[in-house]
């Protein structure tokens, strides 16, 4: 183990610096972290003591003595260089190392990008929001009373306030968080949910339409504690964008007033529908659906995938599948949701941590590996799979399991070719049981979807053109 103090780097960079030590020879564990009291809690679980506070990094390996020191040094020269490249002698620019000294590097820019541990990730959006900058709060554990205080100043400024744990948004063409590379159009989303942007945005890309805008808001922005400020802002200012033709608002399920408090907003010239993820109807001054598919065809206006080729093959595998175990692991927490709508009224209460029966007893279960009980101390599941692999050797071996229903979340920032990865433990499923997957991404995106869905196709699974539609076909499956 190693501690690096008063070293800050956000978590999109520890990610990648302990995606690379797991990937040395001899690495059997690594953990690239901040100090903070849930990390050291975390690894104090692992059998790990730290002596570092939240501004220190802690970077713990489990390999050989050799390996290990090894692994130690290239993880400190990793994230001890200040280089803007990660390269020193490369450049010789100092990356800042505060706003305001990165305002002086661009200062044209006018958005800011936050990533820090939460307790100091409201002092640095409210800096932005006095240079007058949009803020893309990435960070997580920030208070709900800090969000409302923050998106109310925004508002009052003029400007966004995207997050706090807003994973995606696409401004000006530019890509923030996680983001896929999607052609330009008249779809404007304003959305409550990283994943759900992105499964929107691409599906909309699949059939040929475009999107203006992503903004993103943060999972809490519908509640009725922040009451949709920045939904509302954000409907404002795609609206005003001239490419906007269609505004497609996305979230999980709402409070209620909070939509209808949104007509305010609703612009004149402009149509707007909405995917609510699990919506059970209800007063609404707009077209409300209840799963992401749906919300999307209705905002590009075209007719529903033909999936009987698809049904046909699940149908070839029934007799072996149909009364057995229905397994979903997915890493976008919408895709997990949006599969838990539509299974759990003809599977009944799944199990899992998104499922309404939380006791597993052998049954129908869900997981979204994107929760805190997976990710407390590690990196996300669109980018560490492992995880999900362990999970997947597991249904390997159950002969329980009919059928493994997945996502793979591609795009800037997430895992490089992540069926690749997951190929070896996904062979071993299709042996006994069905897969079903669904690659939300597109052929612009640096992992190429076309790629990934052939390899996993080689892999044994059936992949669906959009997540509803593996969700069906895993219902299929199994009942």
């Amino acid at each position: 183990m190693r501690v690096l103090p008063n070293r800050f780097a956000d978590s999109i960079r520890l990610m990648a610096v302990a995606r690379e030590l797991r990937a040395r020879e001899g690495v059997r564990r690594c953990e690239v972290l901040m100090g903070t009291p849930a990390n050291l809690a975390t690894l104090g679980g692992l059998g790990v003591t730290a002596d570092a506070g939240p501004g220190d990094l802690v970077v713990a390996v489990e390999a050989e003595d050799g390996p290990a020191e090894e692994a130690l040094a290239q993880a400190e020269r990793a994230l001890t260089s200040d280089s803007l490249g990660g390269d020193d002698s490369a450049s010789g620019e100092i990356a800042p190392r505060s706003l305001a000294a990165s305002a002086r590097y661009a200062p044209g820019a006018n958005v800011a990008l936050i990533s820090v541990p939460g307790e100091y990730a409201t002092l640095e959006a409210h800096r932005a929001l006095s240079a007058g900058m949009h803020v893309f709060l990435f960070s997580d554990h920030v208070p709900e009373h800090s969000e409302v205080e923050l998106k109310g100043r925004g508002a009052e400024l003029g400007l966004l306030v995207m997050g706090p744990e807003c994973g995606t948004a696409m401004l000006g063409g530019v890509g923030l968080g996680f983001a896929n590379v999607v052609r330009e159009g008249p779809v404007g989303i304003v959305s409550a949910s990283g994943s759900g942007a992105q499964e929107t945005a691409c599906l909309l890309d699949g059939w040929g339409h475009g999107v203006s805008q992503i903004v993103g808001v943060g999972g809490r922005d519908l509640s009725r504690a922040v009451g949709g400020v920045m939904f509302t802002e954000g409907m404002r200012l795609l609206a005003a964008d001239e490419r906007t033709e269609t505004l497609l608002l996305v979230s999980k399920p709402p409070a209620p007033e909070v939509v209808l408090a949104l007509a305010e907003a609703i612009p004149d010239d402009v149509r707007v529908v909405a995917a609510f993820v699990g919506w059970e109807g209800g007063d609404a001054p707009f077209e409300v659906h209840p799963t992401l598919e749906d919300g999307a065809l209705a905002a590009a206006g075209v007719a529903p995938p033909d999936l009987s080729e698809l049904e046909q093959l699940v149908d070839r595998r029934r007799s072996d599948t149909a009364g057995r175990a229905l397994l979903g692991l997915y890493s976008g927490g919408s895709l997990a949701q949006e599969a838990a709508a539509i299974l759990e009224p003809e599977l009944g209460p799944l199990a899992g941590n998104l499922g309404r029966r939380r006791e597993p007893d052998g049954g129908h279960a869900l997981f979204d590996l994107g929760e805190a009980e997976f990710t407390r101390g590690r990196p996300h599941p669109m980018i560490d799979l492992d995880v999900r692999t362990r999970m997947l050797e597991d249904a390997a071996r159950d002969e329980r399991i009919g059928c493994v229903l997945l996502d793979l979340v591609l795009g800037h920032g997430a895992h490089p070719d992540p069926a690749a990865e997951l190929a070896p433990a996904l062979e071993r499923v299709a042996s006994g049981a069905l897969i079903v997957a669904r690659v939300c991404g597109t052929e612009d995106d640096p992992q190429d979807a076309r790629r990934q869905r052939d390899a996993l196709s080689a892999a044994g699974a059936i992949v669906a053109p959009s997540n509803a539609a593996a969700a069906r076909l895993a219902l299929r499956a199994v009942r």
